[in-house]
């Protein structure tokens, strides 16, 4: 029963601090633009007047993906420790994580071209095309830090990094590392300029062209949870996790930084992006993780 009652508060947390943050967003990027922006409650508003529509099935396939989206990344938020909320203490692994992010991404990619839309369709192929840019690095990144602390736990790598205090985080001592897990991360998120999955001007904003009411809000859900589970293993696995307070902390400083970046550039092509993250990104990863089984240790700025 433990177990269950902190998985349930972990859910509610990610909702309530996510859909906050998003509203905060919002204002942020209207602040840079010189815009008043919308209120920071208006994503609560936007959500709960979703969920108050009808909406049009396309069929079993469309219905069950958007479950599926849902389902699997509210499953996958479970194994993420945030701060000291650690609900499968052993189970915490990054693969497992990484496992099960992707039966949310391949849900809301089935539910997305049983809708029949052309711009979903292409939409999806950019974003699994974009996948394949931003995983490799990221990915090389992540096991440097595997390989440095000797376990894929998520908990275990925030506590070695909080055992050596502030200078102890990967961001110093593997600078390189973070840079690719930020820019990878940008990416993740879909934040400029790595935003051509949506891109609302050219394909009417891709897989979400068909949806609305229940169907809109319980992917507005999803994105909101996948959001939670990829900054907090951005947190975690380079910012040293920490107390509840201070991952929150840290999350939100992470998130703004993201917005503030994606509200000043443009917009990647498809081809482009993908050329850069296996130029730029894949380079720096391959580096890092080269000092890192080389020297053992996480490369320090002051080296």
């Amino acid at each position: 029963m433990t177990t269950f009652f902190m998985a349930t508060g972990l859910v509610l947390l990610a909702f309530f601090w996510q859909v906050t943050l998003s509203g905060i967003q919002r204002k942020v990027v209207a602040k840079i633009h010189m815009r008043v922006g919308s209120p920071w409650y208006q994503n609560f508003i936007d959500l709960f007047k979703a969920f108050s529509k009808s909406s049009i099935s396309h069929g079993f396939i469309y219905d069950f993906g958007v479950l599926m989206a849902l389902g699997g990344t509210i499953a996958t938020l479970i194994f993420v420790p945030a701060g000291n909320i650690v609900v499968f203490k052993n189970l915490d692994n990054f693969f497992v994580i990484v496992y099960l992010l992707a039966v949310g991404s391949l849900g809301m990619a089935m539910s997305a071209v049983g809708s029949g839309n052309p711009w979903a369709s292409i939409g999806v192929m950019r974003a699994l095309t974009q996948m394949l840019g931003y995983e490799l690095p990221y990915i090389m990144t992540v096991f440097g830090i595997i390989f440095a602390n000797k376990t894929a736990s998520i908990s275990a790598i925030a506590a070695a990094q909080q055992g050596m205090g502030i200078l102890g985080w990967n961001l110093f001592r593997m600078p390189l590392g973070t840079i690719v897990g930020f820019i990878s991360l940008m990416g993740m998120l879909g934040k400029k300029p790595y935003d051509t999955p949506v891109a609302p001007a050219e394909i009417a904003s891709g897989p979400l062209v068909e949806y609305g009411g229940k169907h809109l809000g319980m992917l507005m859900l999803q994105h909101d949870f996948a959001t939670f589970v990829e900054v907090g293993l951005f947190v975690n696995l380079f910012l040293g996790g920490g107390t509840i307070v201070e991952f929150l902390i840290k999350y939100f400083v992470v998130y703004i930084f993201a917005t503030m970046i994606s509200s000043v550039v443009a917009r990647f092509k498809i081809d482009q992006l993908v050329a850069f993250y296996y130029k730029v990104p894949l380079a720096l990863a391959f580096i890092q993780t080269a000092i890192i089984i080389f020297t053992g240790l996480g490369v320090s700025i002051w080296l």
